[in-house]
């Protein structure tokens, strides 16, 4: 009827039913095989991120490539294969020197015009899978800190999405993403400061203000990540990375915040813990 408002929740948060209902069911069939995979660690682990890099690799080149995609992904694949099975055997830094060279082939097999795009590819994707292999290496810290950064990213992008949605307010990036609020920006990098403190007070760990601040951090690079994401589909002139996710697109689209943020508790990590103990050097302050 016209002039009756809807009062249905999802209706007011802008999701249909079905779309919620297709991101519930895919959240509980991968979240806990992504905590399940963690717990257990080792090349099921590596092999699970593996999988999401070459699956992420896919869709990126899907998205650009206009020609020379049958090489330029047969030799980023093999790039990326090698180097998740060498960070899993615990050779990380020759297995970023892997996608580095598998990053300037690539380059070498394109034409000018896209050869950047196609190039950042390979360590885009590579680093979903080396980036949460190296933190989980750690035989002490490694377990708890993929839970702490699982925590964080989850927290940002569902509590941002949801509180966005139904607060609305000033975009935080319309020409990149017309949907993004500075609302729910700030709501999800509340959410992520909370969902850290929480995971280091469950496991005992001291410097809570420094757990506090390296949530924030993670939480705004996450958010960074996702920008990208979307700028990048914007740019190629699509609205998905794939349709492989019921309710959420392609793994580009699901993994965008976890990348970046990853890249960034791994750098932290490395730079205080080393290649031994990089969980450790992420939470113990």
């Amino acid at each position: 009827m016209t002039g009756v408002h809807s009062t249905n929740p999802f209706h007011v948060l802008g999701l249909g039913r079905s779309e919620l209902g297709l991101r519930v069911c895919s959240a509980l069939v991968l979240v806990p095989l992504a905590v399940a995979t963690a717990y257990i660690g080792g090349w099921s682990f590596a092999v699970f991120w593996g999988v999401a890099a070459l699956g992420t690799f896919w869709e990126w080149t899907s998205l650009i490539a206009v020609s020379h995609r049958r090489s330029v992904t047969t030799i980023g694949a093999a790039s990326l294969a090698l180097a998740v099975a060498l960070a899993a055997g615990g050779h990380a830094i020759v297995s970023l020197m892997v996608l580095a060279i598998g990053t300037i082939a690539t380059a070498a097999l394109v034409p000018a015009q896209p050869r950047i795009w196609l190039a950042a590819g390979v360590p885009y994707s590579g680093s979903i899978a080396a980036a949460p292999i190296i933190l989980r290496s750690d035989p002490e810290y490694g377990f708890l800190a993929i839970i702490f950064l699982f925590a964080i990213v989850w927290g940002t992008d569902t509590v941002a999405y949801f509180f966005g949605r139904a607060v609305g307010g000033a975009k935080l990036m319309p020409q990149v993403s017309p949907k993004k609020t500075w609302s729910g920006a700030i709501a999800g990098t509340i959410a992520a400061i909370v969902a850290g403190l929480i995971v280091a007070r469950a496991a005992g760990l001291a410097g809570i203000f420094a757990i506090a601040m390296l949530a924030a951090v993670l939480s705004v690079f996450a958010q960074g990540g996702d920008l990208l994401e979307s700028f990048l589909k914007r740019r190629f002139g699509a609205k998905d990375s794939s349709r492989l996710i019921p309710g959420h697109g392609g793994l580009m689209d699901r993994l965008d915040g976890f990348v970046a943020a990853g890249i960034i508790a791994a750098l932290i990590g490395v730079a205080r813990g080393g290649f031994e103990t990089p969980g450790r050097g992420l939470l113990v302050w």
